[in-house]
């Protein structure tokens, strides 16, 4: 830049904005849903993103998957909503307990998209659940 001209204005603090994590996905469902207590297809949304995190990698064992499938399949059988297993009480400080974590993709969201769908009786994913967070963060 030459000393007489002005300097040009700087839109990129505009759109230099940091993509979403897959882990800050999870603790943003355990806010949006976290007083909903733990389906299948939350379940397989969770597992889902943790194996998307580790980049294909098979989650540690006992991880954040494992332990909302075991969260799931006690609140199939648990008589009443008070004694079932929450969201949050899976995802809170999600991104700390994956092991690997990384940028949310559109792949990434279509996969988490069709693990919860697989899962679920309803053809929709939850709203504000890992699947519909994951596809907001992908945009």
């Amino acid at each position: 830049m030459s000393q007489g001209q002005p300097p040009k204005p700087h839109m990129d603090k505009y759109f230099d904005l940091e993509p979403f994590t897959i882990g800050e996905v999870l603790e943003t469902a355990a806010v949006s849903v976290g007083d909903t207590p733990i389906e299948s297809g939350d379940a397989d949304a969770i597992q889902a993103a943790e194996r998307r995190a580790s980049c294909g990698d098979e989650g540690e064992s006992g991880g954040l998957g494992d332990t909302a499938q075991a969260a799931a399949s006690f609140n199939a059988t648990a008589a009443q909503n008070v004694h079932k297993i929450n969201i949050s009480d899976v995802l809170t400080n999600a991104a700390s307990k994956l092991p690997h974590d990384k940028a949310v993709t559109c792949e990434d969201a279509e996969a988490v998209k069709g693990a919860e769908l697989r899962g679920r009786l309803e053809t929709v994913v939850r709203p504000g659940g890992v699947a519909d967070t994951m596809s907001k963060a992908a945009k």
